[in-house]
């Protein structure tokens, strides 16, 4: 354990594969960046500096160095991380990969839009783009071109389930999907989409019947006045107070839809991480959408990276070394993060490949066992379906 390398020489190994980089002083500098990600928790440029073994005598010519990178049009993020995503997901042929779209605003002006791999709670960045718009609300004709890339990303024979919430939901979106792209989707429509169930008058949603703790199962039925379908429809009413939820799938839908559908909630938990659960994102005030789309580059190594490392803590074992809860009570990534944090400290081994296998989560995180069955009784509903003659 004595010749245990230091995270900087880690992370060149890890990133340094990769034999696409313009300038390897691009590598090395996004190294630093990750380090500083990692060490300060907040995207502060200047907060950074600490944290870099360089031969500048002044931490402003290290904030420079950082800002030059992020403003480089050499440096092409998206070109840069689709070897390094593709290298994470290459066991995933023939597996079923959740991927989810949403967007976040930033200050008001930006507008970031991410596809991302759902995986064991957290959501890894597959691709994305940050467009200068005032609104989160997109057409197809702005990301259509991110699911083009993504469908290219993904390991040969991956079975993909498309999740996006009512914003997203319209029928051009489902036609794509589903002809051009061959994937399942489960979409969250909005209560005013009119469904056409077959041998009946058209109704809108949000006017059918349903009492708190039912679900209500629709098959082949067709949607909008263009009539698209036949799709499945699932429709539920919590027992809290929660709104209705109306799932639209390609598939035939049952209670399993809206855990698929639940999936979704986790790129929410990822623009957490990246803002105030995490990396402090806004705290770094970038005026530049290209300066933006770099920076995310540095978010999701670093979050790819310290998934990979808390998989691979929990894989070996040695998961109560970090994390103080009797079963997992951490994100994949804080216990990666504190993984490590204590490395230095403790001379524990760091991964040295990327990599999220396939397989089942080993160890889901809960809270106890009682909260666990708690929360799995609440999530039944009584079912009521609807078959067209």
């Amino acid at each position: 354990m004595e010749n245990t390398p230091d995270l900087y020489d880690t992370l060149f190994q890890i990133f340094g594969q990769y034999q696409h980089w313009a300038d390897i002083r691009h590598l090395h500098t996004l190294i630093w960046m990750i380090i500083g990600l990692i060490r300060s928790k907040t995207v502060n440029l200047p907060e950074w500096t600490p944290f870099v073994r360089s031969r500048a005598q002044y931490a402003q010519s290290t904030v420079r160095r950082f800002s030059r990178w992020l403003n480089n049009e050499r440096v092409e993020a998206t070109r840069l991380w689709e070897p390094i995503i593709q290298t994470a997901l290459q066991e995933w042929g023939q597996y079923t990969l959740y991927l989810a779209l949403d967007t976040t605003m930033l200050w008001g002006r930006f507008c970031h839009i991410r596809i991302s791999v759902i995986y064991r709670g957290r959501a890894i960045p597959l691709i994305w783009k940050t467009i200068e718009h005032r609104s989160s609300s997109i057409g197809l004709e702005t990301y259509q071109d991110l699911l083009e890339t993504a469908a290219k990303l993904l390991p040969e024979g991956v079975n993909v389930v498309f999740l996006a919430d009512r914003g997203f939901a319209d029928t051009h979106l489902m036609r794509y999907l589903q002809d051009s792209l061959h994937w399942h989707y489960r979409l969250r429509v909005k209560s005013s989409f009119y469904v056409y169930p077959r041998g009946r008058r058209r109704i809108k949603i949000g006017r059918m019947s349903l009492i708190r703790g039912q679900a209500l199962f629709l098959h082949r039925i067709y949607l909008t006045k263009q009539r698209y379908g036949p799709v499945y429809l699932a429709l539920a009413k919590p027992l809290n107070n929660a709104e209705t939820w109306y799932i639209v799938s390609d598939q035939l839908t049952d209670q399993n839809t809206f855990d698929e559908y639940g999936l979704r909630f986790d790129i929410e938990e990822s623009f957490l991480d990246d803002k105030s659960g995490g990396f402090q994102l806004e705290a770094s005030l970038f005026c530049s959408a290209d300066a933006l789309s770099r920076l995310t580059l540095a978010l999701a190594a670093t979050t790819l990276f310290l998934v990979c490392q808390g998989v691979e803590v929990v894989a070996s074992g040695k998961r109560r070394l970090v994390d103080a809860h009797w079963f997992r009570g951490n994100s994949y990534l804080k216990i990666g993060w504190k993984w490590v944090l204590r490395a230095a400290i403790a001379k524990y081994e760091i991964i040295s490949q990327l990599r999220l296998p396939p397989v089942p989560d080993p160890e889901p995180a809960k809270a106890s066992n009682r909260q666990a069955h708690k929360h799995q009784r609440k999530r039944f509903f009584s079912e009521k379906n609807f078959f067209p003659a």
